[in-house]
């Protein structure tokens, strides 16, 4: 049996489809560019077996505990554990058992398609997810993972992937990305810099944060030249292990654009701990400004991930920390927000801003509009919550009569579950030679166009936006 349908996400009618076949088929083999997401560099330095298949599908990915939760499955069930340091008895085949039985809450949603996919795809399952073939599927795929073409650095092979971006914060040791580079293997594994711990003074431990940074970089981060040069040297870092890109991470897309007295100023009162909200938001919104004005000089691509209410749950933060599933899209402004950073850098063509959005509405009253004038901005795919079917479509649809192909970057993955990236990437080329095939039909693309842009969008704008 075959969890997947061959023409899923395909259009029924015999031509378009034809069409959709055609144009998937000369992008299905493609190499993997996945220039964006949250894998774990240790992974692939050592190289060691994943520890069951719960861990892999259940508990290390947010998209699923955060569906069971919402029915009543309390995350300690799930393996995961309070920050507060209380035992949780985890029992791998346990866990698995409750996400099988209730395999039914993700019927129409991307984490089906997805997990289905590398059920089928990566372990040879051939049957449906249920609680009676709960056990089954768990020891086939617990086999599996004891087998070393299981193992992170095969997978990787076998997937197909040219290059993946991990990310990691401004204090990281880099270590995990040491080992890879010294080690014998030729998988290419980079990393991004993402330093809203000592940027954000919301951001928890931040003073302690900067203390560590001034240590890390030996400058005087209380001062705002020594802070500013301190993120140059971590940056250089970063790129010496492979990274060409930059990540921020903050509440809005605010930017700001200070005079020199103002922001030494500003920077005097977030490093004594006596800001108001009002005066972190300026500092963060005018660190965005700073670190574009950084890659203009190094040529790192800089991306904005805006408009998440993180921990929206004040509980379920204080038991079991960040990253619980409890980050909700909200309204965001970025036509005047990113004004003051496009005034300084976004006539420079050799300086590259993707701006990813968690507020549909922006896309063709405010995005597209942007991208599709200001040579430094591009869109980057649907995000988060929107990396789904319609959500893709919805990208295309709403920006590219405004933007065009050519001023988006392509389609990145943005995951923590490493066997969901095959997955992603074949939603994400078959819906977009869906839309290629419908504009071929309606008369607005002549076919031999379609075929270009479906390599454009497969590998070529990653590789050209994120200067791989």
């Amino acid at each position: 049996m075959q969890l997947l349908e061959d023409n899923r996400l395909f259009p029924v009618d015999s031509y378009g489809r034809g069409l959709a076949q055609e144009l998937f088929a000369s992008v299905r083999n493609l190499p993997i560019i996945s220039p964006h997401g949250h894998t774990n560099p240790a992974w692939f330095a050592k190289d060691e077996a994943f520890e069951s298949p719960a861990e892999l599908f259940v508990t290390a990915d947010h998209y699923v505990f955060r569906m069971l939760y919402s029915h009543g499955i309390a995350l300690e069930d799930l393996g995961i554990s309070p920050i507060n340091g209380s035992e949780v008895e985890v029992n791998p085949r346990e866990i698995w058992r409750r996400f099988a039985v209730n395999y039914h809450l993700f019927r129409g949603t991307p984490s089906r398609l997805w997990i289905d996919h590398s059920l089928q795809e990566v372990f040879g399952v051939d049957q449906v997810l249920t609680a009676k073939t709960s056990d089954t599927i768990y020891d086939q795929i617990a086999t599996c993972l004891t087998l070393p073409e299981y193992c992170p650095r095969a997978l990787f092979d076998r997937f197909n992937i040219e290059v993946l971006s991990t990310t990691e914060g401004a204090l990281d040791t880099l270590e995990h990305h040491k080992a890879i580079l010294a080690s014998d293997w030729n998988g290419r594994v980079i990393t991004t810099y993402r330093p809203d711990e000592v940027i954000d003074p919301d951001y928890p431990k931040f003073l302690n944060n900067l203390e560590r940074f001034g240590e890390i970089t030996g400058c005087d981060v209380l001062s705002w030249k020594g802070y500013l040069e301190a993120h140059r040297i971590r940056r250089q870092v970063f790129c010496n292990h492979g990274a060409t890109s930059t990540d921020h991470g903050h509440p809005t897309a605010r930017t700001a654009n200070l005079s020199a007295l103002e922001v030494e100023a500003l920077f005097d009162i977030v490093v004594k701990g006596k800001h108001t909200p009002e005066q972190a938001e300026f500092f963060r919104a005018q660190m965005l400004t700073e670190m574009a004005r950084m890659s203009q000089d190094d040529g790192m691509v800089m991306q904005i991930h805006p408009g998440s209410f993180r921990n929206h749950s004040s509980y379920v933060f204080a038991r079991y920390g960040p990253d619980k599933g409890f980050d909700i899209p909200s309204r965001t402004d970025y036509v005047n927000n990113l004004r003051p950073l496009l005034e300084v850098a976004g006539h420079d063509p050799n300086f590259t801003l993707i701006i990813f959005t968690l507020d549909e509405t922006a896309y063709g009253r405010e995005l597209a509009p942007l991208a599709g004038v200001y040579p430094a901005l591009k869109l980057g795919p649907a995000w988060w919550f929107f990396d789904s079917v319609y959500g893709m479509q919805r990208f295309r649809e709403l920006t590219t009569e405004t933007a065009g192909f050519y001023n988006t970057v392509g389609f990145n993955d943005d995951t923590r579950a490493f066997c969901s990236i095959p997955a992603r990437h074949d939603v994400a080329r078959r819906v977009d030679c869906t839309f290629l095939t419908s504009l071929v039909i309606s008369g607005r693309l002549r076919e031999y166009e379609a075929f270009d842009l479906a390599q454009d969008l497969t590998i070529n704008l990653a590789r050209k936006a994120y200067r791989l």
